[in-house]
């Protein structure tokens, strides 16, 4: 029976995690489950998988979580320091799925203790890919992805040499606003950059899909965990979204990862490599699909993904200044503080600013490092976000 702990365990990725694993509740012994604000989620899945531990990100709802789990046996924490003592507990396979930077601590400890790691949060690679990485060679542990591009990127090189890859393809629906008009882009409303037109996620992702933030992360991750070159990374948009990416080889060949838009597929790949299983997921009817699409992102409308190429030119600590400051300004966006395209010019301006402060990016990749530039990073979109509004 294997050990598993879920973090973000009521986020979309945790939930269809949960999914896979309920088929198959024998196979599995549930560590650790964790949450934000959702305690009854939280609670009704940690007693069906019977988790010996369930943690919420925020301490003002401990009280919550202790009274839904009150009779049962099962632990109650909440804070930072709770979800890095639980990650820290031995599992053989631990889901990284909780969004954004605050994923990258829990991360580091599922890898100190030898995990295999199944990554989601793509934002610990694009914060510290160096450290993330090393930390798991150090510790003779397994990082594999969950992004469905990563995925499909990583199955397109088994049995694969790297010298042999000539390029990497990553496919974008385009997002809500892939038909609109360049000249409405500007007063676009979070009601509508959240909803997505293929994928079901959360509200954060699917406006960052809108923006390209995602896709502009999902670059910079490519880049961290097969270590390519920034140029051998391409983005197409591919309104479908059954292509998931595709690798290019130096013959010319090119593999494609095809499937529907339903992420147990790549939860699944996980769960079970290095084997495949049965997964639930729909079968493609090619002859009903009948045309697959594609086109070149306009930079205009997506300047996130330039921003991302800079990043990766720059090197040291910006990925962590490029990561925050998107976060910060989304928060901005979804408080209907910011505009939709202030989005990208708020980031560059961040991004300048901490640029110019001497040694700041260049600081050694520590975990103290990571999360110094981040906070600094935040607070600057805090500054700059009305100067855009104002």
């Amino acid at each position: 029976m294997r050990k598993l702990s879920i973090f973000g365990a009521t986020g979309s990725i945790g939930q269809n995690t949960i999914d896979l694993i309920r088929r198959a509740p024998d196979a599995y012994d549930v560590v650790a489950l964790s949450g934000g604000t959702n305690i009854a989620q939280l609670s009704k899945n940690a007693i069906e998988l019977n988790a010996k531990i369930a943690v919420t990100a925020f301490p003002d709802q401990l009280d919550a979580l202790r009274d839904a789990l009150a009779g049962t046996g099962i632990e109650a924490a909440a804070g930072e320091a709770a979800l890095v003592e639980a990650a820290s507990r031995p599992a053989d396979w631990v889901m990284s799925a909780i969004v954004g930077a605050a994923g990258l601590k829990p991360g580091l400890a599922a890898l100190e203790q030898g995990a295999t790691l199944a990554l989601a949060n793509k934002e610990s690679l694009v914060c510290a890919g160096k450290l993330l990485m090393e930390t798991a060679q150090r510790n003779a542990a397994t990082v594999l992805p969950v992004d469905s591009e990563h995925s499909a990127i990583f199955q397109g090189l088994v049995g694969e040499d790297m010298e042999a890859v000539e390029r990497i393809i990553i496919t974008a629906s385009g997002g809500a606003f892939r038909d609109w008009p360049l000249d409405q882009l500007a007063a676009a409303t979070v009601e509508q950059a959240s909803s997505h037109p293929n994928w079901n996620m959360g509200q954060r992702i699917t406006i960052d899909s809108a923006s390209m933030f995602n896709k502009a992360l999902e670059v910079i991750e490519t880049r961290e965990f097969f270590g390519v070159r920034p140029e051998q990374i391409e983005v197409i948009v591919h309104p479908e979204s059954l292509i998931h990416s595709i690798v290019g080889f130096r013959d010319g060949a090119m593999m494609a990862h095809l499937g529907a838009p339903d992420m147990r597929h790549a939860i699944g790949y996980a769960l079970h490599w290095p084997q495949r299983q049965d997964l639930p997921v729909e079968r493609l009817d090619l002859a009903k699909v009948a045309s697959l699409t594609f086109k070149a992102p306009e930079a205009a409308r997506y300047p996130a993904l330039a921003l991302a190429y800079e990043v990766m030119e720059r090197g040291g600590l910006m990925g962590a200044v490029f990561n925050a400051a998107k976060e910060r300004a989304l928060d901005h966006f979804i408080a209907k503080k910011l505009g939709f395209l202030d989005m990208s010019h708020v980031v560059a301006a961040v991004m300048e600013r901490m640029d110019g402060e001497s040694g700041l990016i260049d600081a050694p990749m520590t975990l103290d490092n990571v999360l110094r530039i981040d906070h600094l990073a935040r607070r600057a979109v805090d500054d700059l976000a009305p100067e855009r509004i104002g």
